[in-house]
């Protein structure tokens, strides 16, 4: 069998505004997500990862699509969403919001910017949100209008971040706080500028609310960033693995509820307002979970990143999964993220990587300093 293959593009398959920049600035790979072109790679995961943590990068994340929740009713509709607080979201602040069907499920895991009272962005990792949320919307018969808006975000990620947005945009964004948001412009070209992103190295995300808009945006900040060292770059599995940072849909999926997954500190159980998940939850409160994504650490000779779901097990039983798995070079070893079963001891675990190779694992919950024995 080969062992790369072709994406054949389609009406279906979508293009982000940024695409002929991305294909210019040397793109060599792209997955689909949210049906649509994500970039995966201008260079190796390792060279990329060394730069994120020294420079500052530009990527292309228009994938991450914003549901709009618009009307009388768009609070309750994003209420009833997530188990997250959503009332104490100030307008120009953005909440990390699992959303929760009814059965504890968790069905995304976005960024809700608050763009006015009755105006709320779900910025979605991928999974249909949107179809969702105007089902629930038309079942409950809420006055609210739901659709995917005009809106394509680019992140500027990396220690050199904000001198790049303060050559782009001005020194007030030195000053915006963590997971807060400006509407602002330049160039005539709408924007709305946020201090948040999919790396653990600080940065923006930048909001382009016309498609049209995407060459001119990409070609203002890379210049911009040229005397920083700039690059385009795209999420990055190993820094994301060390900074346990979760993909949806391959570390959690809708088997999976916020308690398994480690996301209990972004869920406001008993918050006043009705949400879906509330008597599964509070179930679910009451007992330890069973599973729990995990760092860990995979001993033996340096592995090849893998995107396949590999079976921990303890003496021939079933234990787990990894999801997510790479070599770091800062740390010197394999990190990975996996749902482990609860009450097996963070020893004795063992994979079988694709070679054949069975490999011991340790949990290290935290601390990346624990080793597993080759």
């Amino acid at each position: 069998m080969p062992s790369q293959f072709a994406i054949a593009r389609s009406p279906r398959l979508r293009s982000t505004p940024f695409h002929d920049r991305v294909v210019a600035a040397g793109v060599h790979s792209f997955t689909v997500y949210n049906h649509m072109l994500l970039p995966t790679g201008y260079e190796s995961p390792e060279e990329s990862y060394r730069h994120l943590l020294e420079s500052v990068q530009i990527w292309d994340v228009a994938v991450e699509r914003q549901v709009e929740v618009r009307g009388r009713d768009a609070l309750a509709l994003v209420e009833l969403m997530t188990p997250r607080d959503i009332a104490s979201c100030r307008v120009g602040q953005c909440k990390y919001a699992p959303l929760v069907d009814e059965h504890g499920g968790i069905v995304n895991d976005p960024l809700i910017l608050r763009l006015a009272e009755d105006c709320f962005w779900v910025s979605v990792a991928d999974s249909d949100v949107l179809l969702w949320a105007k089902g629930i919307a038309a079942g409950r018969g809420l006055d609210v209008a739901v659709h995917e808006p005009d809106v394509s975000p680019l992140a500027l990620q990396g220690p050199l971040a904000d001198e790049v947005a303060e050559a782009v945009f001005g020194t007030w964004t030195r000053a915006l706080r963590f997971f807060r948001f400006r509407e602002t412009e330049i160039d005539g070209i709408p924007l709305v500028v946020a201090r948040s992103g999919w790396s653990k190295q600080g940065g923006f995300e930048i909001y382009l609310r016309d498609g049209t808009f995407g060459a001119a945006l990409w070609d203002r900040i890379v210049d911009a960033g040229l005397s920083y060292g700039i690059r385009p770059g795209t999420p990055n599995l190993i820094e994301r693995i060390e900074g346990r940072l979760i993909s949806y849909g391959s570390d959690v999926t809708l088997e999976h509820d916020p308690f398994e997954a480690g996301l209990e500190a972004f869920c406001d159980l008993d918050k006043p307002a009705e949400y879906l998940a509330h008597e599964a939850l509070s179930a679910r409160r009451a007992r330890p979970p069973l599973r729990r994504l995990e760092r860990v650490v995979v001993g033996g000779k340096r592995a090849d990143p893998n995107g396949d779901f590999l079976p921990l097990h303890v003496a021939g039983r079933a234990a787990g999964r990894i999801s997510s798995m790479a070599y770091s070079p800062r740390l010197e070893r394999n990190v990975a993220l996996a749902m482990v079963a609860t009450g097996l001891g963070q020893r004795g675990l063992q994979v079988t990587l694709e070679d054949g190779s069975q490999r011991d694992v340790a949990v290290v919950g935290e601390d990346w300093g624990a080793s597993a024995d080759s």
